[in-house]
């Protein structure tokens, strides 16, 4: 019954969203103004779009929208914007409009909303759908003051998962909190999509079995590849409230990101310090910080300069090997006690060094472990937590205007079910 009452209030959300857009008139793109204001609050040319945004200027992003049977969200989202009256309004509209967009991904990637030929479990819909509605937003010329920048993070947490994605109460069921990203390195490949993103929305809610016969429930986010939002703590914001003791409180946590070909690695250690420059993230900044002039992220709370995996590495690594390997990765990069230089070690830090990179590397995967993993160890040091990082994932067609093909989807179902198998046996190990 709850399952059908939790079902039951999603959609009736989802359609209290869709049924309050006003419906844009055909002329909505000229300056005249109307009934409802939306041309007056939507100038064609009101805000430049970040390099992220910009990418929408491919018609292949579209495709992946409306392919994903989202394409509704981004049509009705401007005249729904321009009906508010308010600064109140408007922040619980972008509240209600990122909750249902977020449920309306993870109901898509689990078979429960139709629409779209795109297979269920693909993560690029909801990428590109989110970002095509923070264009809108920027766009958006209201006749009151609003911020700007807050509104797109109410929006921005709660089309990801950090907003009304709470545990179920449930006495015995043991509770799993797992965070994945968006898809990143599109300016090489922009149908890229990203294995961790996928398996996420395809647990998020769901209780699974796990590897001893007892139950869990899974809830998860999808963070931005983006410094400025980790800058600006969104991984706190994410991890805080699963840390936090009570009945929303998680039993065991973990980052999951894209790694290594062809391997499953569960990282040993994750390094405080960013190096990944020039490597860029989604927006193309850059951290500062590279392998000879490791930098520590903005905003970073006091810890080590590494922090070690509490994940039951052994249990999973003996009980899940297919259809990829899954291997504990030791390897750091650090700058030993009294020296300059930076140094590869295959077994872990040494004691007084400073931190490079982690196993992950010095880019944002690295950094969530850190991030969370830090903040387990200052509220919850007992929960388990680390980093997973999954398979590349790979297969997308030759041609550059198929958008998926039977590879590409075989690879990515693979990579998520082994997630979940790897979940599956690291919460049955209790501390």
């Amino acid at each position: 019954m709850m399952s059908l009452r939790r079902a039951a209030s999603t959609a009736a959300l989802l359609a209290t969203v869709l049924s309050t857009a006003v419906a844009a008139p055909a002329h909505a793109h000229s300056h005249t103004h109307t009934h409802d204001g939306s041309a007056a609050c939507r100038p064609p040319s009101a805000a430049t779009p970040d390099p992220e945004q910009a990418r929408l200027a491919d018609p292949r992003t579209t495709a992946l929208v409306e392919r994903g049977g989202l394409g509704d969200f981004v049509r009705r989202f401007p005249a729904a914007l321009c009906s508010s009256r308010t600064p109140a309004q408007a922040a619980r509209l972008l509240d209600s409009w990122g909750t249902a967009l977020w449920q309306a991904a993870v109901q898509r990637a689990q078979g429960r909303r139709p629409g779209g030929d795109l297979p269920a479990g693909d993560d690029r819909p909801l990428y590109w759908t989110r970002l095509a509605m923070t264009t809108e937003l920027a766009r958006w010329q209201p006749s009151f003051t609003v911020d700007r920048t807050a509104l797109r993070t109410r929006f921005e947490d709660a089309s990801r998962g950090l907003r009304d994605n709470a545990f179920r109460p449930a006495p015995g069921v043991r509770r799993i909190f797992v965070s994945g990203f968006d898809p990143f390195g599109l300016d090489s490949e922009i149908r890229r999509a990203n294995p961790s993103g996928s398996a996420v929305l395809r647990l998020n809610g769901l209780r699974i079995t796990l590897a001893d016969g007892s139950t869990a429930e899974v809830r998860t986010v999808v963070l931005p590849v983006r410094y400025a939002d980790f800058d600006a703590g969104i991984v706190e914001r994410a991890f805080a409230p699963r840390l936090a003791g009570g009945p929303a409180q998680a039993d065991i946590i973990t980052t999951v990101s894209q790694g290594y070909p062809g391997i499953f690695t569960l990282e040993a250690w994750a390094g405080r310090s960013r190096s990944a420059d020039p490597y860029p993230d989604n927006t193309r900044a850059l951290s500062g910080g590279t392998r000879e002039h490791p930098v520590t992220a903005p905003g970073l709370g006091p810890g080590p300069e590494f922090i070690g995996t509490t994940l039951p590495a052994d249990s999973v690594t003996a009980a899940v090997q297919t259809p990829f390997p899954v291997r504990l990765n030791t390897a750091v990069t650090e700058i030993p006690a009294g020296g300059t230089a930076p140094v590869d070690r295959a077994d872990g830090p040494t004691a007084g060094s400073r931190a490079v990179a982690g196993g992950g590397g010095g880019y944002l995967s690295n950094e969530v472990a850190y991030r969370s993993n830090r903040l387990r160890g200052e509220l919850a040091p007992r929960l388990p937590g680390g980093h997973l990082h999954t398979p590349v994932l790979t297969g997308l067609p030759v041609d550059p205007q198929a958008l998926t093909g039977p590879e590409f989807e075989q690879n990515e179902d693979a990579i998520a079910a082994e997630v979940r198998s790897v979940l599956e046996h690291a919460a049955a190990v209790r501390p």
